[in-house]
This record gives structure tokens, sequence and C-alpha cells, in this order.
């Protein structure tokens, strides 16, 4: 029996359709993965991206809290402020007869009429000076034994180890009982009747080309060092806020209050009288030889008889006692053994210490101490023509002599050797250098 053509084309047909559905199917599921892929990356991408943005959030959450506290901050601190500047405002009006700052500042022709009250912030800063009765000092301390450390870094370079002075800057311990003299020395222990005028210079204008680099214990320290010099305190006193009125200066009750604007300035402003004048004005004399005015150089006095002859009596004078004191010195020397060479020339360079106010060797003069030749075997006190406190002058009458177990004591302290003493040298700490002095001074006569 034989088949028609339908019959084999229809079960072909079938089977490419299968084929083509399967590979339909597997295309499609190809494709799906990809797209799969695709939205994972994307999703992956989208939470990363979410997760930034909700930090800078947070972030930008954060700041905002931070300016809201700090403005909230500012606006109690300017509602204080303003309850301030009305205290002040009331004040001041209760005292100028009701007239009101708040008022604008009157028109006045050729000013801006521009400005405003000081803040009390910004008149605290203006208001450092200190006052007599401790009024302005902050609260601090600082002893002697710190002072001088740091007078020595700071201060020294100008004023001296011990308060001397350097040159042309000025001494600021001894001078007392000189204000009343020729040539008087006026330094803070001699003249100065306030020790807040001591404190507040030194806070507000030292060191020199450092002002305002003290802190106040700094300042309380020098300030403690300088009393110390001027033997107004102990070695072991310690300064404060606390006690700084009990300090009483030397000069407190030295100065009088100018009446001059009442007393004499009248007189003065009277009509002259313009009668019975002198013809004529003649100059009988030199400033420079009455000796009233610096003596600046020899010529001008030179030119006058009168100064001539001073001159030459005063050098006669001079001489005269220059002999005078050599006797006495020839007198009380006591021969000594030469000292070693190198002892002396360690002592001479620990002799610088002492050069502000001795001097030794050939030409020496006595300056804020006396000179020092010939010292070993002195008497105490002894030199002629130097004017020596009154511990010295008692030592002189009892016949002490300066030999090698007294100068070791005084150079070792000399406050506590001879107490009552004004020599500001708070002593030689080390053994060696105090021999070396010794055998330099052995070497400049006596023994």
């Amino acid at each position: 029996m034989s088949k028609s053509p339908n019959s084999y084309l229809i079960p072909a047909l079938g089977g490419a359709a299968l084929v083509m559905g399967v590979a339909f199917a597997v295309a499609n599921r190809d494709y799906a993965k990809a797209e799969i892929a695709t939205l994972e990356e994307r999703v992956s991408a989208e939470s990363a991206r979410v997760a930034e943005a909700t930090g800078s959030v947070a972030t930008a959450l954060g700041e905002a809290e931070a300016a809201r506290a700090e403005a909230e901050a500012q606006a109690a601190r300017a509602a204080e402020l303003e309850v301030k500047i009305a205290e002040i405002q009331a004040a001041a009006a209760s005292g100028a007869q009701g007239a009101s700052l708040k008022e604008p500042a009157p028109e006045r022709e050729g000013r801006f009429s521009l400005g405003r009250p000081a803040l009390p912030e910004e008149i605290a800063a203006w208001n450092v000076d200190v006052r007599p009765d401790g009024t302005g000092l902050p609260e601090g301390r600082g002893d002697v034994f710190t002072g001088e450390e740091v007078f020595a870094e700071k201060c020294a370079v100008c004023h001296g180890d011990f308060a001397e002075g350097v040159g042309n800057w000025p001494v600021l311990a001894g001078g007392f009982d000189t204000l009343d003299d020729k040539d008087p020395v006026k330094t803070v222990g001699s003249y100065w009747p306030y020790l807040s005028t001591v404190w507040d210079y030194v806070h507000r204008s030292m060191p020199f080309g450092a002002a305002q680099t003290l802190t106040a214990d700094e300042t309380y320290a020098i300030t403690a060092y300088i009393l110390y010099s001027n033997y107004l305190v102990e070695d072991d006193f310690e300064l404060s806020h606390e006690n700084f009125t009990e300090v009483e200066m030397y000069n407190a009750d030295g100065f009088i209050v100018d009446d001059r604007a009442e007393t004499e300035y009248p007189l003065w402003r009277t009509e002259p009288c313009m009668e019975n004048c002198k013809e004529s004005v003649e100059i009988t004399m030199h400033a420079s030889v009455l000796d009233v005015t610096p003596d600046e150089g020899e010529a001008d006095a030179a030119a006058e008889t009168g100064g001539e002859t001073q001159t030459a009596a005063l050098e006669e004078t001079a001489a005269e006692e220059t002999a005078a004191e050599e006797t006495a010195t020839e007198e009380t020397v006591v021969a000594a053994a030469t000292p070693d060479p190198a002892l002396v020339e360690a002592g001479e360079a620990v002799f610088r210490k002492c050069k502000a106010c001795h001097e030794v060797g050939e030409g020496a003069k006595n300056k804020t101490g006396p000179h020092l030749n010939a010292v070993m075997g002195r008497t105490i006190g002894g030199l002629d023509g130097f004017r020596y406190s009154n511990v010295f002058e008692s030592a002189a009458e009892e016949g002490r002599v300066w030999d090698a177990a007294a100068m070791a004591e005084f150079l070792a302290d000399p406050r506590g050797a001879m107490k009552g003493t004004k020599m500001a040298f708070a002593g030689l700490k080390k053994q060696d250098e105090i021999d070396a002095i010794i055998a330099y001074l052995t070497s400049s006569g006596g023994g």
C-alpha cells in the first residue's frame, strides 16, 4: 500500500519545530542569565551609592547639629554681653546726670559720630596696671632662689648678676642714704616708694627687647630677688599676691605731695615790676668751673684761672689722700708665701664675678666696693677714704683682719659672715673658686 507525501512531510516539520524550539529556549536562557548579571551589578552599584549618600547625610546632620550648638552658645554669650553693657550704661547714666550711652553720639562739625562704648573685655585688656594697694595683681608666687636664676638668664646682661648695673644700664640695688648727696644713687632699694611699680614695670616692659614674655610667677620671682639684692627680705623669702602689700619699701615715706600749683605758680604769674633793673650783665665764671654742670672737656675750665687753681688743688688733695692710703696699707700688710701661679690664674678668672664692684691691680680705685689691692692682712673695713657699712666699721674697731679664714667665710656667705652688709653678692658656692680668689688677692699684695 503506497503512502501519500503528507505522511512524510508532517513528521519532518514537527521534528524541525522541536529543534528550533529547543534552540530558542536555550538562547532565552543565556539571555536571561546575562540580564540577571547586569541587574545584579546595577543593584550593587545602587546600594553603594545609597550607602554613600546615607553617610553624607549623616555627616551633614552632624555638622548641622554642631553649628546649631555653636549658634546657641554665641547667642547666650551675646545675651550676657548685652546685660553687662546695660549695667555699664545704667551706671554711667546715673553718674552723668541722666545721660544715656544708648543715645547716638552728638554730631559735631568735622566729626563722623562713629564708635561705640568699649566692651568690658576690651577695657580689661587695657586695664593691666598694678596699684600700690595690690589692685590689678594676678595670682602667682616666686621665691628669691628662683628669681636669682631667672634674673641671671633674662636680666643680668643689662643689670649685672647682682643688680649692680652694667655700663650705662640702671643700677637696681644699693644707694641707700645717698639721696641727699651730690650724686645720689637712685635704685629700687634706695628710691622707689612702691613695690607695685617694680612688679608692673618688670611685667610690662622687661626683658629689654622681649617685653611681656615673663609669666606672672617669673615676675614675682624677679621682684623677690631684687628685694633680696637690696636687703629688704631674707634669702628664703617668697613673694606672692597674698603677701605683696606686706613688703615695706625703704623710701616709702620719702616723697611729698607736689603742691607747687597752689604755693608757687601764683607767684610766677604776676606782672614783672620792670623797675630798678641792672644796667648790664657780666659773665664772671663758667658753670663748668663752678661744678654745677658736667665737665665735658678741659678747654673751658683751662680758659679760667679759677678753674686751673681748683684743678690743681683737687689733684694735690688726691695725691695726699693716695699717699696716706698707701702708708696705711703698708702698715697693715702681713707678708705671706707666694701663692701657686696656676691657682692665681684661676682666681683671676673667677674675679670677673667681682669686677662690677671691685678693682685689683695697678691704678685700682674704689667703686661700689673698695679696691682690693693688698686686702689680705688688711684691717676689715680699714681702708681710708671708703665709706663702709656699720658692720664693717664695727669690725675695724675690733681690729679684725682679712686672713684666709675670714676671707673664705665671707666669700662663701657674705651676708651670713657680715650681717648687715650692703654687699649684693650672693657668695661663691665652690670651694676651689674660693681658694683661687684668695690666692689671687694674696698675689695683689699682703698675705
